[in-house]
């Protein structure tokens, strides 16, 4: 019988997957094209996306973030704050997701350590914790559930826009 864990799980593993086909054995200036001027970059999806997962699933589990925590931040390199995400960033911004420290090992690697801890974290839960409330800020508040279904969804969608942008750059080539 699965639970709603084992669905989360089988949800954030399919966000793994399509990361690492996305974004893995590109160079870095496959990584940081962009199909048009003002378009995200591969490097700059697949940063977001796993600052999102690390931000949002560290701050319902109490822990660090592994951007943080795992040193990544410094790998990375980023002129970003240690706290941005990539929410509401300008396209000038998504352009500065590029570097020697953004390479398709450091994003995946990064993606796996992220998704490594939520899977631990969903681990620690039963069904019954989902319906724990996480965020007072929204009317209605949110509960784990939502707030974890939600970082799914953001995330596949950008995931998905990352495989798409890869398609696209391989077909020009």
């Amino acid at each position: 019988m699965s639970t709603s864990i084992d669905l989360l799980e089988d949800a954030y593993t399919r966000i793994r997957d399509t990361v690492r086909r996305a974004a893995g054995g590109l160079e870095p200036e496959q990584l940081s094209a962009r199909i048009d001027p003002e378009a995200n970059t591969i490097a700059w999806l697949v940063w977001h996306l796993t600052r999102v997962q690390d931000d949002h699933v560290a701050g319902v589990a109490g822990t660090p973030q592994r951007w943080t925590e795992g040193g990544w931040e410094h790998r990375f390199g980023l002129p970003f704050a240690p706290d941005a995400t990539g929410y509401a960033q300008s396209a000038a911004e998504v352009g500065q997701v590029a570097g020697p420290g953004v390479t398709a090992e450091n994003l995946v690697g990064y993606h796996e350590d992220v998704y490594t801890a939520t899977i631990a974290y969903l681990h620690s839960l039963d069904d019954g914790d989902l319906d724990r409330v996480v965020d007072t800020s929204w009317n209605p508040p949110v509960t784990l559930a939502v707030r974890l279904v939600s970082v799914v969804s953001d995330d596949l969608q950008h995931a998905g826009q990352a495989s798409f942008v890869r398609g696209v750059i391989e077909r020009r080539a």
